[in-house]
């Protein structure tokens, strides 16, 4: 009798777990095939913004689970603007970006073309509503550009008092200050160079329009605009 209770208990708890099992899996493949329903995105310009949604949405969005990360990522990185992006799922249905966008740097002629160099090394499109950025003259690999702005981020001489940017096949490079003082930069120890300069620039008897030439290590020569090059 003992024997027969048992069984029936064990067969009870078998079919309930059955249809709880069942009912799981209705509700995970409710879950699983819905489809996502929202695109998020913060920390971009609302067009550029609404540009990169209509893209992301034309991806295959039938299934959260399936979404193919790789997709999104490669539209994302097509985007000149972006510097850097995480990418979250929200369950069920929604997708959350978060961009950071990248800094305007300076004004470059590349193949007959004015473009705007951003920090994330991309070129973007100038266009009139760009502030006055400043000019890189020559024809450096964006990357020297970019060694040489962190060099003057380390530094004691500030990136908005820089007019101009001078590249030279020598790989040296010039820097043309808003108060037009022209700053010739040697080829190593640019930084203790840009330091030197500024304690120099902080005479108040220093007059405008002058050449510091640096290129000579622990010398500073000073010459007029004739003597530029």
């Amino acid at each position: 009798m003992k024997h027969q209770r048992k069984s029936k208990k064990i067969l009870i708890y078998f079919f309930l777990l059955i249809i709880v099992s069942s009912i799981n899996n209705l509700e995970f493949n409710k879950l699983k095939f819905d489809g996502i329903k929202d695109v998020r995105i913060s920390g971009l310009r609302n067009i550029n913004k609404e540009v990169l949604t209509q893209e992301i949405e034309s991806l295959n969005l039938e299934n959260i689970f399936f979404l193919n990360a790789n997709e999104v990522i490669g539209i994302i990185k097509k985007n000149t603007l972006i510097e850097g992006y995480r990418i979250f799922k929200k369950y069920p249905s929604t997708i959350k970006i978060e961009i950071q966008e990248t800094n305007f740097l300076a004004k470059i002629n590349k193949n007959g073309k004015i473009y705007i160099l951003g920090s994330n090394g991309k070129l973007l499109n100038n266009n009139s509503s760009n502030k006055d950025f400043p000019y890189i003259f020559g024809d450096p690999h964006v990357q020297e550009f970019l060694k040489l702005k962190n060099i003057i981020n380390e530094s004691k001489i500030s990136y908005n008092k820089i007019e101009n940017f001078f590249f030279y096949k020598s790989k040296r490079w010039d820097l043309q200050l808003r108060n037009n003082i022209i700053l010739k930069l040697p080829k190593t120890n640019i930084k203790f160079s840009l330091d030197n300069a500024h304690e120099f620039l902080k005479d108040k008897n220093f007059i405008d329009n002058k050449i510091i030439d640096l290129r000579i290590k622990d010398q500073i020569i000073v010459n007029d605009w004739g003597n530029r090059f």
